[in-house]
């Protein structure tokens, strides 16, 4: 049966890909990875390269539009269904698409495999879980993301900042995606709600331009990376008290 193998490179450093994903990588008829344009490589196609040697072939999507599904963002999960389908019709029987940390979190790969099992319902669609950012931060970070009975909850910035508020409210940790263009709003939002001492942010990580460290107030003008993690862990006392 032909498969489309959504692979989950984790958040940029090289060494974070599993054993799994790098064998299904090497195994694979076909390899994709997205990118904004035909000219650009994206992180996910660098990491493969490096971990596994694996030059991947791009697919170009609508990556930067913003308010739902624009036309363009439609036309870009139609043109790369078909491409993949193209690939089956030229003899391969395994094609793998990788994607930045899991490919069940906020991944394109989604879209990319509901349009291909529209397209061609005999497709078998599996996927290979990655590390994902907030892990990769905590384990820098010296952050422990859940404890006991605390829940652990993952919004991301662009859900918009009563949402993160609404979170933030809670008892336990939370880990906010896509902040870099509204870093002045989510520092004001956790200094509101009192939890700014023990919030950690991370941009770009696995990369040279990787930057960790507390969260502050940014200066006039100041914007985080689109790849933005922060994690808000809630006050803790004693061993063992959220049991």
């Amino acid at each position: 049966m032909n498969t489309l193998i959504g692979i989950g490179v984790g958040p940029g450093d090289p060494e974070l890909l599993t054993l799994k994903a790098a064998r299904l990588l090497r195994e694979a008829d076909v390899v994709f990875a997205p990118t904004t344009s035909l000219d650009r490589e994206s992180r996910a196609e660098q990491i493969v390269h490096a971990a596994a040697g694996i030059r991947a072939r791009r697919l170009v999507f609508a990556l930067d539009d913003q308010g739902g599904v624009t036309a363009e963002r439609a036309a870009a999960w139609d043109e790369a269904a078909h491409a993949v389908l193209g690939t089956f019709e030229s003899g391969a029987r395994t094609v793998g698409f990788v994607t930045l940390g899991d490919p069940n979190v906020y991944s394109t790969f989604g879209y990319l495999a509901q349009t291909v099992a529209a397209l061609d319902a005999g497709i078998r669609i599996e996927t290979v879980p990655g590390i994902t950012a907030m892990q990769d931060l905590a384990a820098r970070a010296d952050v422990r993301l859940a404890e006991g009975r605390e829940p652990l909850t993952l919004v991301p910035a662009t859900a918009g900042l009563d949402e993160v508020r609404n979170v933030l409210a809670g008892h336990g940790t939370v880990v906010v995606y896509k902040g870099g263009r509204f870093l002045g709003e989510l520092t004001a939002a956790v200094e509101e709600a009192g939890r700014a001492d023990a919030a950690v942010l991370g941009t770009d990580l696995g990369l040279a331009s990787e930057n960790i460290g507390v969260l502050r107030k940014p200066t006039d003008g100041d914007r985080a990376p689109y790849f933005t993690t922060l994690i808000v862990p809630p006050t803790r006392g004693g061993r063992g008290e959220k049991l």
